[in-house]
Formats: structure tokens, C-alpha cells, sequence
């Protein structure tokens, strides 16, 4: 069976083919990074126009790419939420309308459950069960995964997601849109200890986050210096340490109560090298991450997601859809 996936829930146009017995066949992506770049973040109208402009001939590519045909898809999965309505639309519309075209079934699949499940796209795939952390501009979440739409949230950020945060950071700092990966970079050339940044909600039990306190001490520390290009570089690596060791302590502690041994972490944020070196260094756990391609939103996630639960479920056809910008993790059910 070969699924077409369709993402457009931001500022990412992704088309993928995934097969069921070959893998993952094809996938192309078209970031709209420097048409937003002027405005400092993300016009949803623009959004939504750049993606009726892209997905097409994108579809085309990925197909020519597959040596396949339309002929040769079974089904097509499109990203119905969660994400900018406009957006979502566009490809909710060319989905359903492939598939009707084509008499196959359209799958709407979750944008987070696709990052959450992108990991088992690599070799060797994470088993169930395991805990999640989904970091992105928009989520911060820990999941306890059991099985495709076994999902149960343990904990998420109260305010700024961290992704967000990274960004906001960012921007106060004077670097360029999209900030997250600017002021990564940045912190290599930091002084280490020189600020000390704290790691919010880690002195109280629970699995929440909160990132927004963090920005606004960066904000201040950053006053208070002579805003050199090393002051710069040395409150970007003291607020990603502080946002590493925060998100650390919180899977730990996400291991301990679920007493999984597994851990997978997705989303744009997952690509951060900080990240990835902490989260390995912890003792008796295996750590799971997509390939950095497929960190950020891309169609393979979306392909996959929806072969995953076409294949086990019995599909029912409906000739209409809907999109939901706001879609939780836990209202999905299993197939």
C-alpha cells in the first residue's frame, strides 16, 4: 500500500510517498522561511497562498522522484490539525479532492501524533511502549505512547512552548527570523557558567513546563550588560543549558513514573545538538530521534502517520472534512 502525505499546517509545504513494504519512497519540501523573514514571523495569509502555489507541483515531483502515477497511490494522507486554519485548508481541500478523484481513501491525520511517530521512520525503529517529548514552536509536551492512538499526556508548558521561546529569545537578542537555530549557534561560542539562568517548575513534582519566565530573565540579563557580540553568546548558551537541563529533569522524571525505558523526542526543537547530547547522556535509557531532515514539519511524518492507521483501521468514506486548529494529542482514539 502507498500513502501520498500532504503537510501545509504552517509555513512548510511537505509531500511524501511512504509504501508499506519499500519504506519511504519520496519527499520534497518547500520552506516559506524567507518570505516571512521580512515580517519577523509568520503571515498566515501568506501562509495559506504560498501553499496553493507549491503543493501541486510538489505532488508532481515527489511522483516523477517515485517513478509512480497517480494511478499507483492507494491512499492520501493530509495534515487536518493542529495549525493555521488557512493553511490547513489548502491542503485539506487538494487532499480530499485527490482522493475523491482517484477513489481512495483520504485520511486526516494529527500534525503532533505525525512529529510523534516520525522517529519510526529511522533504523532501528523505537518499540512501544515509551515516553514522547514533543518540542516545537508550538508544543512542549511529554506523552506516555503505548500504541498508534494510545496516548496519554503527562505534562506540556503552561505558557510559551519552548520551540517559542527559543525564537522570542532570539529576536530580543537582535538575531534574524527564525531565531531558534541563530541563537543554537550562537551559544557555541558562549562562556559557560558566566550567567546561570534557572530551570523554572524543576524544584516542584510534576511534569508541566514553563518557558516564558526564562525570556524575560534573558531580557533583563541581556539590559544589564554592554550588549557585546560575546554578551550575545553568553546569555544564548546560558538559556539553552537552562532550557536542556529543564527539559532533562522532566523526562527523567517521565521515565521514573512510566517506568518506560525508551524515550523519543521530536519536533523542530529535537534537532537542537545541546539537546540531543544531554538527553544521551542519561543512564539506562534509549533515546529516539527523527533524522534532522524530518525535525521540522515535512510530508514523510504525515505519510506514515496515515499508513500507520490505515492499515488498522476499517475505513469509512465521508464526503465532506473539516480542519481543526486546535487538535489535543489525547482526543485521538486508536484505529
Amino acid at each position: 500500500m502507498r500513502v501520498l502525505g500532504i503537510e501545509s499546517s504552517c509555513d512548510e509545504t511537505g509531500v511524501a510517498i511512504y509504501d508499506m513494504e519499500k519504506g519511504l519512497l519520496a519527499h520534497r519540501l518547500f520552506s516559506q522561511i524567507a518570505m516571512h523573514a521580512e515580517y519577523g514571523g509568520v503571515v498566515p495569509e501568506l501562509a495559506s497562498r504560498d501553499h496553493i502555489r507549491k503543493t501541486l507541483p510538489l505532488i508532481e515531483e515527489v511522483l516523477d522522484a517515485a517513478s509512480l502515477t497517480t494511478a499507483d497511490i492507494d491512499a492520501v494522507a493530509y495534515t487536518a490539525g493542529p495549525g493555521l486554519a488557512g493553511a490547513l485548508l489548502v491542503g485539506a481541500a487538494i487532499g480530499r479532492s485527490l482522493a475523491w478523484a482517484l477513489n481512495i481513501p483520504a485520511l486526516a491525520v494529527n500534525h503532533m501524533e505525525g512529529h510523534l511517530l516520525s522517529p519510526l521512520l529511522e533504523v532501528p525503529a523505537p518499540a512501544f511502549p515509551f515516553v514522547s517529548l514533543l518540542v516545537s514552536g508550538g508544543h512542549t509536551q511529554l506523552v506516555d505512547v503505548r500504541g498508534i492512538g494510545q496516548y496519554e499526556l503527562l505534562g506540556e508548558s503552561i505558557d510559551d512552548a519552548v520551540g517559542e521561546a527559543f525564537d522570542k529569545t532570539a529576536k530580543l537578542l537582535g538575531m534574524d527570523y527564525p531565531g531558534g537555530p541563530y541563537l543554537a549557534a550562537k551559544a557555541e561560542q558562549g562562556v559557560a557558567d558566566r550567567f546561570v539562568f534557572p530551570r523554572p517548575m524543576t524544584n516542584r513534582p510534576g511534569l508541566d513546563f514553563s518557558f516564558s519566565g526564562l525570556k524575560t530573565f534573558a531580557m533583563n540579563t541581556w539590559m544589564e550588560t554592554e550588549q557585546s557580540d560575546q554578551d550575545k553568546a553568553d546569555i544564548a548558551l546560558a538559556f539553552q543549558t537552562a532550557v536542556v537541563e529543564t527539559l532533562a529533569i522532566k523526562c527523567k522524571r517521565a521515565l521514573k513514573q512510566t517506568g518506560h525505558k525508551r524515550l523519543v523526542v521530536a519536533g523542530g526543537v529535537s534537532a537542537n545538538k545541546a539537546l540531543r547530547q544531554k538527553l544521551d547522556s542519561m543512564k539506562g535509557v534509549d533515546v529516539f530521534y527523527p533524522r534532522q531532515q524530518f525535525c521540522s514539519d515535512n510530508g514523510a511524518m504525515i505519510a506514515f502517520a496515515g499508513a500507520m492507521r490505515h492499515q488498522a483501521m476499517k475505513h469509512q468514506e465521508i464526503p465532506s472534512f473539516t480542519v481543526r486548529p486546535r487538535w489535543p494529542l489525547n482526543e485521538l482514539s486508536p484505529p
